[in-house]
């Protein structure tokens, strides 16, 4: 069985950044080929690293340490007025857990949340082999939680479970109706489930000062960061 110690990293060549222009970023990621434990999964979201598909990487570049990885505390976390109505708005919702989501109405959200929100960015233009492998379920510690209004699919959240916390590896929702805040509600969704599991943690990967993409998760408070090996609640 594979270990901590004996676990392969590699190191990519410099490519475009993915979030800040005109910066090259450089990624680490463990050997694809390794046996990942939830154990050494949950090993290495304490040092930062995030899975994307079959890969868990992390950022590792030279001149910038704007990636940020971040969690949240979820004993400690206090629902903002804000967040208690986006809370509130969204009870209408019927959470289901499926094996799976490859069939239409799950990939069929996807491309118009991709289609919407990210056509500047990697995903874009969606498609199913890219779906596909991106959104798998890995080492047998995923599952996928589907958000419901009726017969209408409104977010799906794909989770990772740990020893540690809940790494919130993707989420993507109806772009359409803003009133709900979908984004927001399936973290504090995943806040519940935490609790409800007795895990201290929500991880929500990275984030960038900067990134406007990313500054949502920087409302949910307390928020630690991971800086220079330590997790720090700033």
């Amino acid at each position: 069985m594979t270990s901590i110690s004996n676990l392969k990293v590699y190191t990519t060549q410099p490519h475009p950044c993915s979030y800040i222009a005109d910066r090259e970023a450089t990624t680490l990621f463990i050997d694809p080929q390794a046996i990942i434990t939830r154990q050494i999964y949950s090993h290495l979201s304490e040092s930062g690293f995030r899975r994307s598909g079959g890969h868990l990487y992390a950022p590792h570049c030279r001149e910038c340490q704007a990636c940020v990885p971040v969690r949240i505390p979820v004993d400690r976390f206090v629902q903002s007025k804000s967040q208690k109505k986006i809370w509130r708005r969204n009870q209408d919702l019927n959470v289901t857990n499926p094996p799976h989501i490859k069939s239409a109405p799950y990939y069929e959200l996807y491309h118009r949340y991709i289609n919407d929100r990210h056509f500047d960015g990697d995903m874009y233009p969606p498609s199913r082999d890219q779906y596909e492998s991106f959104l798998t379920r890995e080492w047998e510690l995923t599952r996928y939680y589907a958000f419901w209004l009726e017969n209408q699919l409104k977010a799906v959240a794909v989770v990772d479970i740990l020893d540690n916390g809940l790494s919130s590896v993707y989420t993507y929702f109806d772009t359409t109706d803003n009133r709900r805040s979908l984004g927001s509600y399936c973290i504090l969704w995943q806040v519940e489930l935490a609790i409800s599991l007795k895990l201290p943690s929500v991880y929500l990967g990275y984030w960038i000062k900067n990134c406007d993409k990313m500054s949502y998760k920087s409302n949910f408070r307390p928020l630690e960061y991971y800086i220079h090996g330590q997790w720090l609640c700033l």
